[in-house]
């Protein structure tokens, strides 16, 4: 049974940084493609970034890009997400998610396991 969860969330001021992590168990992480996503309030979830399997290739969403940065680390089975200069736009619960796929994807449709989410809090 494949588990993911996250955690690094937290309430922060605009302008602030933040580091999310997704631990992941019970399957082989190296063969997953990675992904974050959030949901606001009222909102649908959304997707943030992707990275595959060796990390060598990353997506952002255009609402993020120039001040986030998705990586992993395989030996630790463990993906980050370092969000810079926050807004209270950026507001939302944000889950990791794995695909068993190649190629990455902003789908979310295409990942076959998620994590519970971590809050994100930016006040203004």
């Amino acid at each position: 049974q494949v588990q993911l969860v996250e955690s690094g969330g937290g309430l922060v001021q605009a302008g602030d940084s933040l580091r999310l992590s997704c631990v992941v168990s019970g399957g082989t992480f190296s063969k997953y493609a990675m992904g974050w996503f959030r949901q606001a309030p009222g909102k649908e979830r959304e997707f943030v970034a992707a990275i595959s399997w060796t990390g060598s290739n990353t997506i952002y969403a255009d609402s993020v890009k120039g001040r986030t940065t998705i990586s992993r680390d395989n030996a630790k089975n463990t993906m980050y997400l370092q969000l810079d200069s926050l807004k209270p736009e950026d507001t939302a619960v944000y889950s990791c998610a794995a695909a068993t796929i190649v190629i990455i994807t902003t789908d979310l449709a295409a990942y076959n396991y998620w994590g519970q989410g971590t809050q994100v809090t930016v006040s203004s």
